[in-house]
C-alpha cells in the first residue's frame, strides 16, 4: 500500500511537471498569438515583460496597459493497445490570461508590472476509462507576478530584468486499483471459497476506487532577464532567459472514494492514503529564447523566434513523507526528459491605419520519453498555424483577437508501468490465511503467489497506447496607452 500510496503521489507531481509543451501555455497575449506568439525581437510596450523585458526600454508611450484572454479547448484521444479501441478526453477549457501595464520613468528607463499564468491545463479522461488508474483528470494551475525595469543604455542597445514570482496548484484523480485485476481477485476468493466472496460482485469497466490528491506549491521565485539590439530601424535581435523555478509543495492532501464492498478486500489499509501527508518539489525548466524581427517595407513587420526549454533537468522527482517513520519509502522516481525546442514565425501587416493582420505558426517539440508517458501528460510534437487581426476604434485602443489551431503529430507505443495494489494485496491476504493454517511464512508466501499466478493475478501493470491530440485556442485582447 505504501507503494501505491508513492505512485499516487508521483502522479500529482507529475501533473504539474506536465508544464512542457502539453501544459506551458503560449497564448499569453491576443495580438502576438496571431504571430504565432512570436515577439522576443519585437517593440512591444508592456508586453515585451513576458517576450523580452529589454524591449519594453523602447517603448514611446508615458503609459501602456494591455490584458488577453484565452481559452485553451484540447481533445485527446487514446488508442488502447492491444485492444485498439479508442477513448477521447472529455475537457473542460483552460483560461490562461495576461495582464500587463508598464510607465515611463525616464526617455531611456521603464518599469512595470505583468500578471499571467505561464503553465496551465485541464484534461478529464473520464473515471471509467482503461487507463484510470493512470489518471482520470486533473486541473494544473501556475500564476507569476513580474515586477520589471528596462533601460536603453544606448539608442540601439537595451536591457531589461523582472522577478518572476509564482505559485501553483494542482487536484488530480485517478483509480486506485483496476477493475480487470479486482474482477480477477473476486473469481479467485469464489473459487477457493474465502470467506464472503458470495456477497461481490464484479465492475466489469467500472473503476472500484479512486483517490483525490490536492497539492499547493509554495511561492518561488525566479528572474526574467533579456537583451535587444536595434541593428537599424529595419532590423532587431532579441534574446531572453527565464529562469529555473522549484515548485514545491510542503504538504499534499488525499481522500479515497471506493465502493463499500472493496473494503472487504483492501481492508483498513485505505485509511493509509487518507492520512498520508508529503513533500515533494519539481522543477519549472528554464527557457532560453533568440529571435529577430524584420521590415522589409514600412507595413509589414516579420519575426522569427526560437525557445530551448531547459527539461533535462527534470531527471527525477524526489518525494518524502513528513512522518520520519516512513523514511524508508522515500522514492527516486526517474524521468528521464529531454530538452525541447519551440519554432515560432509570424507576419504582421499594416493594412490601414487603423487595421492589422497576422499569420503565425509555431512548431512545438516534445520533450517527453514515450517508455515514461502517463495520459495525464498528452506529450507530442505539435504543429499550431495561427491567425490573427487589431481594430483601433480610436489611436490610443486597441482591439485584438487571435486564433490558434493545434495539430498534435501523434504518438504511438507509448507506455507507462504502474504497480497493481490488488494483486499485491491480495497476495498478502492469502500468505497471512495459510500461516494461519500453520505454514511458516515463507513458505506461506510462495504457496501464495503459486495461488495468485494461477488466476492471472499481477503485482504491477503497463498501459499502453497510441495518442492524438488536437486544440482549438481562440483569444482576445484590449490594449491602451497614451
Amino acid at each position: 500500500m505504501k507503494k501505491v500510496i508513492l505512485s499516487a503521489l508521483a502522479l500529482l507531481l507529475s501533473a504539474g511537471a506536465a508544464m512542457a509543451e502539453g501544459y506551458q501555455v503560449n497564448s499569453l497575449s491576443a495580438k502576438q498569438l496571431g504571430m504565432g506568439h512570436t515577439g522576443i525581437a519585437m517593440e512591444l510596450g508592456a508586453e515585451s515583460m513576458f517576450f523580452n523585458p529589454a524591449g519594453m526600454a523602447f517603448m514611446n508611450k508615458t503609459l501602456d496597459l494591455s490584458g488577453s484572454f484565452t481559452a485553451i479547448m484540447p481533445t485527446a484521444t487514446a488508442t488502447v493497445q492491444p485492444d485498439g479501441k479508442k477513448y477521447d478526453t472529455d475537457c473542460n477549457a483552460a483560461t490562461p490570461i495576461g495582464a500587463h501595464a508598464a510607465f515611463s520613468i525616464y526617455d531611456n528607463l521603464k518599469a512595470g508590472v505583468s500578471f499571467y499564468t505561464p503553465y496551465g491545463s485541464s484534461i478529464n479522461w473520464t473515471d471509467n476509462w482503461p487507463g484510470a488508474v493512470l489518471n482520470q483528470n486533473v486541473n494544473l494551475k501556475v500564476f507569476t507576478v513580474q515586477p520589471t525595469v528596462a533601460w536603453a543604455i544606448t539608442p540601439k542597445l537595451s536591457v531589461g530584468i523582472g522577478a518572476m514570482i509564482s505559485w501553483g496548484s494542482v487536484d488530480l484523480n485517478k483509480g486506485l486499483v483496476t477493475a480487470e485485476t479486482t474482477d480477477k481477485v473476486i473469481t479467485a476468493m469464489k473459487a477457493l471459497q474465502q470467506p464472503g466472496a458470495e456477497d461481490l460482485k464484479e465492475f466489469g469497466t467500472t473503476t472500484p476506487a479512486s483517490v483525490n490528491l490536492t497539492g499547493t506549491a509554495r511561492v518561488t521565485v525566479g528572474f526574467n532577464v533579456g537583451a535587444m539590439y536595434k541593428v537599424n530601424e529595419k532590423l532587431n535581435f532579441g534574446a531572453s532567459f527565464r529562469s529555473r523555478m522549484p515548485m514545491r509543495v510542503k504538504a499534499g492532501d488525499a481522500s479515497v472514494d471506493c465502493a463499500p464492498m472493496l473494503r472487504k478486500l483492501l481492508g483498513d489499509k485505505l485509511e493509509m492514503i487518507n492520512n498520508a501527508n508529503f513533500t515533494a518539489e519539481m522543477p519549472c525548466p528554464w527557457v532560453l529564447g533568440l529571435g529577430v524581427a524584420y521590415k522589409p517595407i514600412d507595413r509589414l513587420t516579420l519575426a522569427f523566434d526560437a525557445r530551448l526549454t531547459g527539461w533535462h533537468t527534470y531527471k527525477k522527482l524526489d518525494i518524502e513523507f513528513l512522518d520520519e517513520s516512513l523514511a524508508d519509502y522515500n522514492q527516486n522516481i526517474e524521468k528521464h526528459y529531454k530538452n525541447s525546442w519551440c519554432y515560432s514565425l509570424g507576419a504582421q501587416y499594416a493594412v490601414t491605419d487603423r487595421f492589422d493582420a497576422r499569420v503565425g505558426l509555431m512548431v512545438d517539440t516534445s520533450p517527453v520519453n514515450k517508455n515514461f508517458y502517463n495520459p495525464e501528460t498528452p506529450g507530442m510534437t505539435k504543429v499550431e498555424p495561427t491567425v490573427g487581426l487589431s481594430f483601433r476604434p480610436i489611436p490610443r485602443l486597441s482591439i485584438d483577437v487571435a486564433f490558434m489551431y493545434v495539430h498534435g503529430c501523434g504518438v504511438e507505443g507509448a507506455s507507462c508501468e504502474y504497480p497493481d495494489l490488488m494483486g499485491t494485496a491480495f497476495r498478502g491476504k492469502l500468505a497471512t490465511t495459510f500461516m494461519g493454517m500453520g505454514l511458516p511464512a515463507d513458505q506461506a508466501l510462495n504457496k501464495a503467489n503459486e495461488t495468485a499466478n494461477k488466476f492471472g493475478i499481477p503485482t504491477s501493470g503497463k498501459f499502453t497506447a497510441d495518442y492524438k491530440l488536437h486544440a482549438f485556442i481562440p483569444s482576445i485582447g484590449i490594449s491602451y496607452s497614451f
